[in-house]
This record gives C-alpha cells, sequence and structure tokens, in this order.
C-alpha cells in the first residue's frame, strides 16, 4: 500500500474541475454556504449533506440513463 488512504481522490484527473463545479451547485441548491478555499466554519452534519446530496443526484441521473436504454 501506498499509505494514501484517502477517499477524496478522483479517479479521472479531468473530472475534478467538474465534481468541484456540481459540488458548488448541490451546496447551493440546499442552502449550504460552501465557497471555495477554507470551509472550516461549516458543521460536518451540513458537510454530509452535501456529499449524501451529490450522490444521491448522480444515482437518480443513473437511473434515467437506465430507464431510456430499457425503452
Amino acid at each position: 500500500m501506498s499509505g494514501n488512504t484517502s477517499s477524496n481522490r478522483v479517479n479521472v484527473p479531468e473530472a475534478r474541475e467538474a465534481m468541484d463545479k456540481f459540488k458548488y451547485e448541490v451546496a447551493s441548491e440546499i442552502g449550504v454556504p460552501l465557497k471555495k478555499g477554507y470551509n472550516g466554519d461549516l458543521t460536518s452534519a451540513q458537510n454530509g449533506y452535501v456529499g449524501g446530496y451529490m450522490v444521491k443526484k448522480m444515482i437518480e441521473e443513473q437511473e434515467k440513463k437506465m430507464a431510456n436504454k430499457e425503452a
């Protein structure tokens, strides 16, 4: 093992900018005051809500794509 245990690593480097944009869009949508740079003033609940909502939206989008393929 390399010692890097971070799960925040983006597997496709080109996707980093898109994921960051998506993160800020989601935060804005749900009313979390996420800003570029330091966000230590946010609670873990707020940060978790942003991440959880991102996952929810990604799953919904994938389900739509799968449903359209079956149709």
